[in-house]
């Protein structure tokens, strides 16, 4: 019994304690840090410095912070226990070594020690040792331990060799250059007969590899006529081949016949239960594949479903859970064996089938589905009841009519305990519902307002409030909601007290009948004992008793969207700078808002791990186009596009072209990328063949382009007056300074080159780049006001000949221009022969856009486009983009 048992068993003599104590638990650090002074006794008290080491690691391990001086002086008190022999305290320091490595100072000391242990006879330490060695080893030592790291690899002691390829793997990252010659020895390691040092082999030679893709298809080729005996080896094969499938982009006709896809077939009849695994998932998870190549896979999955093992169970529902949605029809035909696991004793296994049922169950069996959930649901941890409000969210876009049942459903879930993550999904489920169909968005609204009134979560309540704001003025009865908004601020915190007066001033901005009894509420809030709620009370209060339509629409109505990161940008520069001149909000660029993408991946699910906050592209590119020279004197940003590739992917050279459009420029952004590791461009860029009316302004070279590095060249165009030329299509050529080099080191074998350049696919500019799309919370207010002098109309009729359905036709005609849609328009109801769609932007240069597509189904399609602009000629030119 050692010391802390004993202590625990004195302490609750007669007393037993309820449960297992942990020993570490009340440590501090000061004191753990003084007790180090044990280490420079003599002779070193193994049993005593093991359990000290141990304190230290706990402390690290639980978030403990130590400082550099800290860390450093535990560090090379750590040192002195390299004159012990004890095989346990020498690991654990190894072990503290790491640890420590990237916080203290000078720890290269111990690199004698660590060499000398990983190059002895004794084979407990070695492994540890190479392990730590490399924690400490910057780029300019790691050519003094080349030598033995090689011989390491090749070792015939398994643990030896594992230590060193993953060791190396790590050290890839920094030194990828040394690493690389130590292919030689991977390779030799790749035939071991370890499993673990075959896979980790792999691991390493790929890595080596991957940006060679020659080299890369030589390896499997090789690997896949061969047989590996590590099923762990063969799986990472398996993701390497369809890695290559997938940027071959084989098609489906073709892809039967491809040795690498033949190679995978092969593994569905392989020993191992974790290879056959991985082949089917790797099956059903590739682009362009057919029914009969994908019945083997799901045969196989179908056949674990049953499987006594709940781990093969899991893997099995997980990977159907998964692609339920790209494959209804193959995944249905295992319903069956699903519905056996709806009552499965892991709970885990349940969930996902349930799911997996709901994703493809018919329309009739939707309400049989929602009783076997509600059975279980309670009994299962938040992160799985994540699951299931995801697999509802997902039916109720499948089947919008049984929005009443999922509803209720929903409802009843968010009245039960739970965390903020799974209170949070339902509200997010509950809120698209709203936003994609028009039925549910009273009965929506309703189960949200009660949720509130007993909302713990100020966040959720914010949400909330704001969406009461933007879609109840709209309702049949505005006035309902009213109640349960100011609730919020008699009974609420200052920030969601906040809230409801913004979402109250927008009931009287859009609601005329209820203007007299909101601005009375507002006046209450004039007492509010919080600043914020003051101010926002007094705000509204004078811009609704101005009684100007124009003053609701732009600062309550619709509110522009400010990037809020690049305006905290723009004032941090404006405060540094000249404080003489007025902060102009007008260079802030209007970014839309971006919803955050709900994976449907249970693994990323359980994650507890903070997701960090989705960005625009014009956030994303505001910091690399501040450091342009001159930038500033184009205005704020308008968008900035997808990137678009110039090259095919495995040519030389690979270009990709990003469009950043301003008020009367164009700056295309061309990332570059060199595969030849034998050579160096220099002074590479981009040449324009321009269009009539398009002038360069500017080319910013890129000084150097070395191998397999990201590199960016910029020019910079003006438009041509007139908007109607904007769209036009240019002639790209990429021109550069080649010199050759020597591969290993990358540097120049002489200082001259010779001028060379590559043909690019042409760039094209279109409508839809020049366009920020907005989303009108009531288009038709906004359209009636637009029938006004300062607006102007243009209106033509077209045959869409292209596209055979209304759907079709409005996908191709938001796609062509670029517009975002207001009040669902943008789906098609099923069935129907007409339909109009609605949608709105803003062209480059603040000129406003409304869009209204009347569209008639009969032999064809036929469309009524109106468009209305504050600029004739963008309104002419979004006529023109459909023609």
């Amino acid at each position: 019994m050692n010391y802390f048992s004993l202590a625990s068993h004195k302490k609750h003599r007669g007393h037993p304690p309820a449960g297992p104590s942990n020993a570490y638990q009340n440590l501090e650090k000061t004191s753990v840090l003084q007790e180090t002074r044990t280490f420079n006794e003599t002779p070193v008290n193994p049993r005593k410095c093991i359990h000290i080491l141990t304190k230290i690691l706990y402390l690290i391990n639980q978030g403990e912070q130590l400082v550099a001086r800290e860390a450093t002086d535990c560090f090379f008190a750590m040192t002195k226990l390299f004159q012990s022999k004890d095989v346990v305290l020498r690991r654990m320091v190894y072990l503290g070594i790491k640890e420590l490595s990237s916080i203290a100072e000078d720890v290269i000391i111990v690199t004698s020690s660590l060499t000398k242990d990983m190059t002895g006879k004794e084979d407990l330490y070695r492994a540890a040792a190479i392990r730590a060695l490399c924690s400490i080893t910057d780029n300019t030592m790691l050519q003094a331990v080349e030598r033995y790291m090689k011989q390491c690899i090749v070792d015939k002691n398994a643990a030896v060799s594992c230590a060193a390829l993953v060791s190396s793997l790590r050290l890839a990252n920094t030194a990828g250059d040394v690493v690389k010659r130590w292919a030689n020895e991977a390779q030799e390691a790749l035939n071991s007969d370890n499993i673990m040092v075959q896979y980790h082999a792999l691991g390493l030679l790929y890595h080596i590899r991957k940006s060679d893709r020659l080299a890369v298809s030589k390896l499997v080729n090789k690997l896949t006529r061969g047989s590996l005996k590590s099923p762990y080896a063969v799986c990472m094969l398996i993701r390497i081949a369809c890695k290559l499938i997938e940027e071959e982009d084989i098609p489906s006709e073709e892809l039967s016949d491809s040795p690498l896809f033949t190679f995978i077939e092969s593994c569905l009849r392989h020993k191992s239960e974790m290879v056959i695994y991985e082949a089917a998932h790797a099956i059903v998870n590739l682009k362009n594949t057919n029914p009969r190549m994908l019945s083997p896979a799901f045969s196989i999955l179908q056949l674990f479903c049953s499987s006594p093992k709940a781990t093969l169970r899991f893997a099995a529902v997980r990977t159907l859970n998964k692609v339920a949605m790209t494959h209804p029809a193959a995944v249905t035909t295992c319903n069956l064996d699903l519905e056996g696991l709806i009552t499965d004793s892991n709970r885990s296994v349940a969930t996902l089938a349930i799911t997996t049922l709901l994703k493809t169950g018919a329309e009739s069996s939707v309400e049989r589905l929602m009783k076997q959930i509600s059975t279980f649901v309670a009994e299962i941890s938040d992160e799985f009841k994540v699951v299931v409000v995801q697999a509802i969210c997902a039916l109720c876009t499948k089947y919008p009519r049984k929005h009443t049942v999922l509803m209720n459903f929903l409802s009843g879930m968010l009245r039960e305990e739970g965390g903020l993550e799974y209170k949070t999904s339902i509200v997010d489920t509950i809120i698209t519902i709203i936003e994609e169909n028009a039925d549910a968005k009273e009965s929506g609204l309703s189960h949200l307002c009660e949720f509130i009134e007993d909302c713990e979560h100020v966040s959720l309540a914010v949400r909330i409030l704001h969406l009461l704001g933007k879609e109840g003025p709209f309702a049949a009865t505005p006035s309902k909601y009213i109640r349960f908004i100011y609730n919020r601020v008699i009974l609420e915190s200052p920030i969601v007290r906040a809230a409801a007066v913004t979402a109250m001033a927008q009931f009287g901005a859009s609601c005329p009948a209820l203007l007299s009894n909101i601005l009375v509420l507002l006046g209450r809030c004039q007492m509010d004992p919080d600043d914020e709620v003051r101010d926002r009370a007094t705000y509204y209060l004078s811009i609704l008793n101005s009684e100007r339509p124009e003053l609701y629409k732009n600062y309550i109505i619709e509110r522009e969207n400010c990037s809020l990161a690049l305006l905290e940008k723009s004032l941090v520069e404006h405060l540094n700078g000249d404080l003489d001149t007025r902060f102009d909000i007008s260079i802030v660029p209007k970014a839309a808002i971006v919803k955050p993408v709900i994976a449907n991946d249970v693994m990323l699910v359980t994650s507890s791990a903070p997701r960090p906050p989705k960005i625009t592209r014009e956030e994303e590119s505001a910091a690399r186009l501040a450091q342009l020279p001159g930038i500033q004197v184009l205005g704020p940003i308008h968008r900035s596009t997808a990137p678009i590739q110039l090259t095919e992917s495995e040519t030389e050279y690979t270009v990709q072209c990003i469009k950043h459009i301003f008020g009367q420029h164009v700056v295309f952004q061309f990332d570059c990328l060199n595969t030849l590791s034998d050579q160096i461009l220099e002074n590479v860029r981009v040449e324009l063949t321009l269009p009539d009316g398009f002038t360069t302004r500017a080319v910013i070279p890129c000084p150097k382009l070395p191998y397999n590095d990201l590199q960016t060249t910029f020019v910079i165009v003006e438009f041509p007056p007139d908007a109607a030329n904007s769209i036009a299509t240019f002639g790209a050529t990429l021109r550069f300074v080649v010199k050759d080099c020597d591969p290993n080191t990358g540097e120049p074998e002489s200082a001259e080159g010779y001028d060379d350049e590559y043909m690019l696919e042409d760039l094209e500019l279109t409508v839809a780049d020049q366009i920020q799309k907005t989303r009108k919370n009531n288009f038709q207010v906004s359209w009636d006001a637009a029938d006004s002098e300062e607006w102007l109309q243009a209106e033509d009729t077209f045959v869409l000949s292209a596209v055979t359905t209304l759907q079709d036709a409005v996908n191709t005609i938001v796609k062509i221009l670029g517009l975002g849609a207001a009040n669902l328009s943008e789906n098609v109801p099923e069935g129907t022969h007409l339909h109009t769609l609605l949608c709105s932007g803003t062209f480059r240069g603040g000129a406003e856009i409304l869009v209204r597509a009347k569209l008639a189904l009969s032999e064809g399609v036929t469309l009524n486009l109106t468009v209305r602009s504050t600029d004739q000629d963008v309104a002419e030119l979004i006529t023109a983009a459909i023609g």
